[in-house]
């Protein structure tokens, strides 16, 4: 099952932005897992959601900002961003994990490619 992300875009700081994360077949992992990374940083984690029950993780810079959902009969996931600021610029990537709401990159085995979020000031 591949992984493919999509909805980013340029956008003012305040402003909103939804990505979309769809499998090309039945999502297979027990977690999906949004991630970001800027130039020069490290791959950081963003939300994550259990697929089958929808319990959700979020790391600290966006909680309160950004929502995690997921469609299971569309086999899509989603990434509401509001609130944006310039420092959400990244490239946002999808993933998939066999574990449960797990933020370490690692765990993560099913990688879709990435859409480019710019946030202006």
């Amino acid at each position: 099952v591949q992984l493919q992300a999509s909805g980013g875009g340029l956008v003012q700081a305040g402003g909103s932005l939804r990505l979309s994360c769809a499998a090309s077949g039945t999502f297979s992992g027990t977690t999906l897992g949004w991630f970001r990374q800027a130039p020069g940083q490290e791959r950081e984690f963003v939300a994550a959601i259990t697929w089958s029950s929808g319990s959700t993780y979020y790391a600290d810079s966006v909680k309160a900002r950004f929502t995690i959902a997921r469609d299971s009969a569309k086999n899509t996931g989603y990434l509401q961003m509001d609130s944006l600021k310039p420092e959400d610029t990244a490239v946002y990537y999808c993933a998939a994990s066999p574990r449960f709401l797990t933020e370490f990159p690692s765990r993560y085995d099913n990688w879709g490619q990435g859409t480019q979020v710019t946030v202006s000031s």
